[in-house]
């Protein structure tokens, strides 16, 4: 019976710790690269003049380096190459947004207002959505990219050239 509870309290506790990484990598990856695709997509124009509105200094340099940080750090996350460096970056975009968009919408990334025929009507968004890709990017760092990524192939390739 013991064994039975063990196995459904951890039910894979035989893989290892480090696979906990490729949820958190594709997550995090597809979420920050698809917000990037996605201000490309309507143009970027549109997003400098979003940014401009906030008031954030120099929206064409700020808008771009957003976009930059959106794409190219969501596929660092998705390949899981140089995590720790891409982080820094894609936390200070979540903190910017955080503090310039979501803080005053509260804290619920989800406000249902209203349901009509035409479906269901939401309010504006909190920060709980970025607070969880700031404790995703946290877990990646300290638990490094896991199994299937690209910084342990070049690795290896990098010990068998030097050593």
């Amino acid at each position: 019976m013991n064994t039975f509870l063990a196995r459904c309290a951890h039910p894979f506790s035989s893989l290892p710790a480090d696979w906990a990484a490729i949820p958190l990598r594709l997550i995090v990856g597809f979420g920050f690269l698809q917000h990037g695709i996605a201000k490309l997509a309507r143009g970027a124009d549109n997003f400098v003049g979003i940014i401009h509105m906030l008031h954030v200094p120099m929206p064409f340099m700020m808008a771009w380096a957003t976009i930059l940080v959106e794409v190219f750090g969501g596929a660092a996350v998705l390949a899981g190459v140089f995590i720790p460096l891409a982080s820094v970056p894609m936390a200070i975009v979540l903190l910017v947004a955080i503090f310039t968009v979501h803080l005053p919408n509260g804290f619920s990334s989800i406000k249902l207002q209203s349901v009509t025929a035409a479906g269901a009507h939401f309010g504006q968004p909190g920060y709980e959505t970025d607070l969880l890709y700031l404790a995703a990017l946290v877990a990646l760092v300290i638990l490094g990219s896991g199994p299937f990524a690209l910084d342990r192939w070049l690795l290896k390739r990098l010990a068998r050239k030097f050593f």
